[in-house]
């Protein structure tokens, strides 16, 4: 009994020490880089900045419900198009951002001569990550 008692105690400590160590990082992430104020930049919609911080907590935290629970994901064909959009939108933009702000694209595309293309690749960037992310929610998850 004390035994199991002690057992469950660890796992709550482990799995409370990962789950403060992966947010240090996820937060580190997006303040070292400031991937966030550079999204609201290239966006130019810098006056939402309180929404985006917003959303990615309330995301954060609603991601984290549905990982702790079991509850069915069985939701409206309409309603996972939508959400399939939202999350390809967010990771697309997410990625375009990290890239911009690590000048991946912009120092490739000046050494191959092909700068005027630059928003059309992270366009495609985007647009690739919302139709794999409605597969994603249309396909896979909706089984």
């Amino acid at each position: 009994m004390i035994l199991s008692l002690l057992a469950r105690l660890l796992e709550i400590l482990i799995g409370f020490a990962g789950g403060l160590a992966v947010g240090a990082g996820f937060v580190a992430f997006l303040t070292v880089l400031r991937l966030i104020p550079r999204l609201t930049q290239l966006s130019k919609t810098e006056k939402y900045l309180s929404v985006y911080s917003a959303c990615v907590i309330l995301g954060t935290l609603f991601g984290t419900y549905l990982s702790f629970t079991s509850l069915p994901f069985k939701q409206p064909f309409i309603l996972l198009i939508i959400i399939g959009i939202l999350h390809g939108v967010f990771n697309g933009m997410l990625a375009a951002a990290l890239t911009e702000i690590l000048n991946v694209f912009p120092i490739i595309f000046k050494r191959i001569r092909i700068e005027k293309y630059l928003l059309a690749l992270l366009m495609a960037l985007v647009l690739g990550k919302v139709f794999g992310s409605l597969f994603q929610w249309l396909v896979l998850v909706s089984k």
